[in-house]
């Protein structure tokens, strides 16, 4: 009677085992954005540029990957996250994107900026984030440009599509990495304009 309910009890431990294995949930996969533009030709700029602040959609601001499922609706996936938030890591790579293009180290973004006393400084709102696994992701934003001290602003609106190259989560920010570059090219070329005409004053 005892070996027989020690044998039952042997085997509901296995069972139990086998049920919470099937059950474990997948393990998280983290991404993050990257800076690949490339230089613009133009001379090294000998000026400072400080990224303010970028501001987000409320949607996608949270550590999950956010996707298109349709016209209203979307899907929120918990196992693939931005290793940063994504605010912060639009704006780092926008930093290291201008830095390439205008052949500077004198870009920077996040606490830093508010300690130095840039020549430019650049606020972006980024209004549309959409990612659409194996086929799009689409990037719309506003950005101004000031010199400090200055009453004038210069400002400019960047609206991107670009196809996903692949599938999966990683190609969706391989293609959001290319949308960015697009914008800071859009950016630096913005830069390089205010600072020919103040070369000229």
């Amino acid at each position: 009677m005892i070996k027989a309910a020690r044998q039952g009890f042997s085997w509901l431990t296995v069972l139990l085992a086998a049920t919470l294995a099937g059950c474990a949930s997948p393990p998280s996969r983290f991404y993050t954005l990257a800076a690949i533009a490339g230089p613009d030709g133009g001379a090294p700029a000998a000026y400072a540029v400080a990224v303010d602040s970028v501001s987000i959609p409320a949607i996608v601001d949270r550590p999950q990957f956010v996707v298109q499922k349709g016209p209203n609706r979307v899907g929120i996936d918990e196992f693939n996250r931005w290793a940063a938030p994504l605010a912060a890591n639009i704006a780092s790579t926008l930093a290291a994107n201008l830095g390439v293009l205008l052949g500077t180290s004198r870009v920077v973004a996040g606490p830093l900026a508010a300690n130095v006393d840039p020549a430019y400084r650049v606020t972006v709102d980024v209004q549309r984030f959409e990612s659409v696994p194996g086929e799009t992701v689409s990037l719309d934003a506003v950005w101004l440009l000031r010199r400090p001290g200055a009453a004038a602003t210069t400002g400019g609106r960047s609206t991107l599509r670009e196809a996903v190259q692949g599938e999966g989560y990683e190609a969706l920010a391989a293609a959001h990495s290319r949308a960015l570059a697009g914008i800071s090219r859009d950016i630096a070329a913005a830069i390089r304009v205010e600072a020919g005409r103040s070369a000229a004053q």
